[in-house]
């Protein structure tokens, strides 16, 4: 499909109120599932990120790797383990999860950042000890529990005019390092630094009424509607957690959080800057998805 100069003119004259409303503002992604796998989505995450940075939105990506995770320790012969959606992460593992987080997963990001025009760098929770912990539980080893967020080393990368691409990987006083849950410290990490918005990328379009029916999005919530959600089923299983930390985000002071499908090209792009979204938007008011009522607080 051939798009004239009158329509690309188009697109950035509607985009123009969102690009205001999102200019010097921060807005962490959470990134994993799907378009982290897929080399081609990965790609387009990647443009999509520098786009909003060249034009004043102070992007930080926040990023798993669970996948990835367990591709290394099935090469190294060992089974992964998992309770309530958890990886039971004993010694060996949490060597294995650092070395894949904070190096392979994170570089990897980096390096693509770079080379879509961007200028990204690369940061772990146990960097300047940003992302502080402690033992979730002793029978899932060193899975951490946050405990305090510093965002002290963020902000120092953000006013360069960089991008951070952060591993979520915590540490104690002790210098242990934790696996933390990448939607828990995006939550955390969005709050602590006042973030306008907070986007989750998902393997589905975003919040379903009928989990069996793509057609049945449900394109905004009040989060006073979310325990109802739960209680009629619609938000349920792998869910629960996920629009937990949205809700959290939420009531820290994030102003919206997203829930987008990761594996829609350019869905941040399509999320942040056209009238009609592509996901779920969470929010402490009861709103709609159309323009201007969407920048009303």
């Amino acid at each position: 499909m051939e798009f004239s100069n009158s329509d690309r003119a188009q697109v950035l004259v509607q985009a123009l109120p969102y690009i205001k409303k999102y200019t010097g503002k921060v807005c962490v992604i959470k990134y994993g599932g799907n378009a982290m796998i897929n080399e081609t989505l990965k790609q387009a995450v990647m443009r999509d990120m520098v786009l909003l940075n060249l034009v004043g939105v102070k992007v930080v990506l926040v990023h798993g790797g669970g996948p990835e995770i367990s591709s290394m320790l099935t090469k190294i012969g060992k089974k992964s383990e998992f309770v309530n959606g958890l990886r039971v992460t004993d010694e060996e593992t949490i060597d294995i999860v650092q070395m894949v987080l904070a190096g392979k997963v994170n570089k990897d990001l980096v390096a693509l950042i770079n080379q879509a025009g961007g200028n990204a760098i690369g940061l772990s929770g146990i960097d300047g000890k940003m992302i502080q912990a402690t033992c979730k539980d002793k029978a899932l080893g060193y899975v951490g529990e946050i405990k305090y967020i510093d965002p002290q080393p963020i902000h120092d990368v953000l006013d360069r005019g960089y991008i951070p691409v952060i591993s979520t990987v915590g540490c104690d006083n002790e210098c242990n390092a934790y696996n933390v849950n990448a939607d828990t410290a995006a939550a955390k990490i969005a709050a602590a630094l006042n973030a306008e918005t907070l986007i989750s990328m998902s393997d589905i379009p975003g919040l379903l009424r009928d989990v069996n029916n793509p057609d049945s999005l449900i394109p905004s919530v009040d989060i006073k509607e979310v325990p109802a959600l739960i209680e009629s089923g619609v938000i349920s299983g792998g869910m629960i957690p996920k629009v937990e930390c949205c809700t959290d985000a939420l009531k820290d002071g994030v102003g919206r959080v997203f829930i987008i499908d990761g594996r829609v090209e350019h869905s941040i792009i399509i999320e942040m800057l056209t009238d009609e979204g592509i996901g779920t938007m969470f929010t402490n008011k009861k709103g709609v998805r159309n323009k201007y009522t969407f920048f009303s607080d």
